[in-house]
């Protein structure tokens, strides 16, 4: 069903492609279901997915479209042909699937096991069906569900964080956390599985199975790194309630230090974080990335004309007061982030605590 699913999505960008050529103008989404549809009933093989999964891919290609119309200015590239062994995922939502007892689920006019990671709990809206790199299948149910905050007791404690190369996180309070670095870890292996895989013979089983082994690498080192994000950021909204970040140029910062940023995932961070806040009644707090939290002097305010990434440390010529960098980012992300939401001044608000 995937990769029928792939071959009539190469179908619609073929369509889409063609139909430009001849009239200069955009396929809409309306005339290519239209068409499809029609094309399904003289076609069994694209019968064995259900109509609304061929539907949402149409949907997919025509947001697609409208992002690169949209942001074409800034690199962004119309949806193009895919592989179909490689094709990821289709999407169910009202019809073509149904839940039987002891963790079974109807597929068309397939019965599949399944194993359910937890119970599902609201109405159902959309089933997705996903397949990995490694050729495993999971199911990704959305439930129409309300919310309900974990009611905890609150600390009643502001803190700012300020991002780093060499610290993951450095906090308001003076405290550091460092990262990981998992793909740093698993490089040497990851390098020896891709020169194993480049080295076998293309379309043979052994070069199947160094592929997979490859793909393992990469997949322990992106589980070890979520695991470790979740931990982090449940720890960090016991500690406190209300957390402040600096918004991140993340592209421009990837562009700078590319594969150091990838590792340590500071985009995926602030997700995962905003959830687990949502979740437990916390409050993410974000202030512009143009405050200048580096140059601005945490105890009198001044703020210095230019600093260097270099300098770690710097004497305020107006207190003469000596900052650190990051510490001292972080103060000043804590006091903006605080009166943002109309705490007042909080530089003594916060006690110290380890994180």
């Amino acid at each position: 069903m995937i990769n029928t699913a792939g071959v009539i999505y190469n179908h619609c960008i073929a369509l889409h492609k063609r139909y430009y050529r001849m009239w200069g103008k955009h396929l809409s989404c309306a005339k290519l279901q239209s068409h499809i549809a029609k094309l399904r009933k003289r076609n069994r093989l694209w019968q064995s997915l259900g109509s609304q999964a061929v539907q949402d891919i149409c949907q997919r290609i025509e947001k697609a479209y409208q992002l690169f119309f949209k942001h074409n200015k800034k690199g962004v590239r119309p949806p193009g042909f895919k592989k179909v062994r490689k094709y990821k995922s289709f999407t169910l939502k009202q019809a073509g699937y149904k839940f039987l007892g002891g963790n079974r689920v109807k597929l068309g006019n397939r019965v599949y096991q399944f194993w359910k990671s937890r119970e599902i709990e609201g109405k159902i809206k959309t089933l997705t069906i996903k397949r990995t790199a490694l050729g495993e299948l999971f199911m990704v149910v959305v439930v129409d569900n309300e919310l309900k905050p974990e009611i905890k007791s609150t600390t009643g404690k502001v803190a700012g964080f300020d991002f780093g190369l060499k610290t993951f996180l450095t906090c308001s309070d003076g405290s550091t956390i460092d990262s990981p670095e998992f793909l740093k870890q698993s490089l040497n292996a990851i390098k020896k599985a891709s020169r194993s895989h480049s080295k076998k013979l293309k379309r043979s089983n052994n070069r199947e199975r160094a592929r997979k082994n490859l793909v393992r690498k990469h997949e322990d080192v992106c589980n070890r790194r979520s695991d470790w994000l979740w931990k982090l950021a449940h720890e960090l909204t016991d500690k406190f309630d209300i957390l402040c970040f600096e918004t991140l140029n993340l592209k421009g910062m990837q562009r700078l230090w590319g594969r150091k940023i990838s590792d340590l995932a500071f985009g995926e961070f602030l997700q995962i974080l905003e959830w687990v806040a949502k979740k437990n009644n916390k409050q993410v707090i974000f202030v512009d990335k143009w405050y200048p939290s580096s140059k601005t002097c945490s105890h009198c305010g001044h703020i210095l004309e230019k600093l260097d990434l270099s300098v770690r440390q710097w004497r305020c010529p107006s207190c003469n007061s000596v900052n650190g960098r990051d510490e001292n980012a972080a103060r000043n992300i804590q006091m903006v982030g605080a009166l943002t939401i109309g705490l007042g001044d909080v530089r003594l608000a916060t006690p110290a605590i380890a994180v």
